[in-house]
């Protein structure tokens, strides 16, 4: 799981509202991607960096985007042969209280769906 959450670029092939990724710079222990979100007309672009703790966890944080703060955390549990229990943790404020009414719902849902795109993605790959 810690590999298919860290395959950055192939996002828009199974996560909602992932509109565009790319990888802007990449290495054993971080990578810096570029994401467009969007649903319904709104779009967003978010640059983020994660520290890669492989195959433990992956830490982000905010380089460039809409948002005053924004820091997460993915957890990969294992569970025993070939399973492991997956977990998301975000914080984020947005830069502007306009922005954050017309971008926040979208987001949070967006985020909401993560672990369950990535479940289901797993699932697909790898049969489980």
């Amino acid at each position: 799981m810690f590999d298919l959450v860290n395959d950055f670029e192939r996002y828009p092939e199974f996560l909602p509202g992932c509109r565009q990724a790319r990888l802007l710079e990449h290495d054993d222990v971080h990578l810096i991607g570029e994401m467009t979100l969007g649903r319904a007309g709104v779009e967003q672009t978010i640059t983020t960096r994660n520290e890669l703790f492989a195959p433990e966890r992956i830490e982000l944080s905010l380089v460039k985007g809409p948002f005053k703060r924004l820091k997460g955390r993915w957890l990969f549990i294992p569970m025993g042969e070939g399973a492991c229990k997956v977990s998301l943790e975000m914080e984020f404020e947005f830069a502007n209280r306009l922005l954050g009414m017309a971008f926040g719902k979208l987001f949070q849902q967006i985020a909401g769906q993560l672990v369950d795109a990535f479940t289901k993605r797993a699932n697909e790959l790898y049969g489980r």
